[in-house]
């Protein structure tokens, strides 16, 4: 017949080894056998003793006494929550003796409990320092497929949270291959171990392009006869019918130039070639070209900033069949799929560099980059894609 022992004698053996009594000690102390002891301390998950001797005693008292006012709980804190279990508290009442919020006091039971379920002070004291003390290994470390994933992402230009979203679709099941946004900065900015290239954190910086003020319109504006972005068809703005463009221009040192021109329903992206100057002949010149192969279907509207560079609209207007339409002044965000754009292409084309070292083969190349980048807002598809199927099926 097993020997019966009377409630908490299993907490107070725990307790009397987390102070420093051997297991044969203790075990002595309340009445029970060795072997019963050494089941309770297995039990409880008490850590590995050698030589039936306790594992080290309480953590160190002078970090201990360190920790007294901090946000950490000390070991009168946990004494006073075992305290309270035993004699039924309610968390909040808890938290009220220990002065903590009660969700402190819900997340320590739960984290720092036995395995049979049971809060020993003592126990959950060690098990916690140990946690804290614990060396934390890049998650990076030892996944080199990885690593070189995160790097040749962030090379093409890629946010953190597109590559760990792209991860996650890419490789639902596999836990190896899954990185959150938040341990890619912090492997670049505050690890600094080694497991990504230390040059890569460069490559975030890519400025966020900005719409400065250019003074008072004149009133002799070339636009005084366009059409306003208010008179745009409804359609455009929900997005549901191809075709609908925005464009303005990059500025670099110099005066140089880059055209840039986004569909909106797709977000496919067009780059406009100008190496000498951005004059409105040469900017409509420019997208004439680019966009005459289009489908007619795909080019039912352009809209653009008041720039002097599309001072040429109804030439532009005239040859692609597309009408031009204006935003209202220093009013960037109604052009906000171009915005975005734009602030993506700095990662390849910096803010005062000088653009006109960039050929159009280097052009189509980053066109090309930034096409085939999947995009959260298309359900992780490629603009490439999506135009791919509404040629398909015109």
């Amino acid at each position: 017949m097993p020997k019966t022992f009377p409630a908490g004698t299993r907490s107070s053996f725990v307790d009397l080894v987390c102070g420093g009594a051997s297991l044969m000690d203790a075990a002595v102390v309340l009445g029970a056998s060795a072997r019963t002891g050494s089941n309770w301390w297995r039990e409880s998950g008490g850590m590995t003793l050698d030589s039936w001797r306790a594992g080290g005693g309480l953590a160190d008292r002078a970090l201990d006494d360190a920790l007294v006012g901090s946000r950490y709980l000390t070991l009168p804190d946990r004494v006073t929550i075992q305290v309270g279990l035993r004699a039924g508290w309610s968390h909040a009442r808890i938290a009220a003796e220990v002065g903590r919020d009660r969700t402190v006091i819900w997340r320590e039971i739960g984290r720092n409990r036995g395995p049979d379920g049971v809060y020993y002070a003592t126990r959950a004291h060690n098990h916690a320092h140990q946690v804290r003390r614990r060396p934390k290994r890049p998650i990076l470390a030892g996944r080199p497929e990885l690593a070189r994933f995160v790097e040749d992402a962030m090379d093409e230009g890629w946010s953190p949270k597109l590559i760990a979203r792209t991860l996650r679709e890419m490789f639902p099941d596999d836990g190896t291959m899954q990185i959150s946004h938040e341990t890619i900065y912090r492997t670049l900015y505050v690890q600094t171990r080694g497991t990504l290239r230390a040059d890569l954190a460069k490559q975030l910086s890519t400025g966020r392009a900005k719409r400065v003020p250019r003074g008072s319109r004149r009133s002799s504006s070339p636009y005084k006869d366009a059409f306003k972005i208010s008179e745009r068809p409804a359609e455009v703005a929900d997005r549901a019918v191809p075709g609908h463009w925005e464009g303005d221009l990059i500025i670099g040192s110099g005066g140089t130039a880059i055209g840039t021109l986004v569909e909106r329903s797709t977000r496919f992206v067009l780059l406009l070639h100008l190496p000498g100057d951005h004059t409105a002949d040469t900017v409509a010149t420019s997208m004439i070209a680019a966009m005459k192969e289009l489908p007619v279907h795909l080019r039912r509207s352009i809209t653009w900033d008041r720039g002097t560079e599309l001072a040429d609209y109804r030439r532009i207007t005239s040859e692609l069949n597309a009408p031009v339409f204006f935003c209202d002044p220093h009013s960037p965000w109604q052009r906000g799929s171009n915005e975005n754009t734009n602030r993506l292409l700095r990662h390849w084309f910096e803010k005062g560099s000088d653009l006109s070292v960039h050929d159009p083969a280097e052009l189509t190349r980053v066109q090309n980059a930034l096409n085939h980048r999947p995009r959260p807002t298309l359900n992780m598809a490629t603009p490439t894609q999506r135009l791919a199927e509404l040629l398909t099926a015109a």
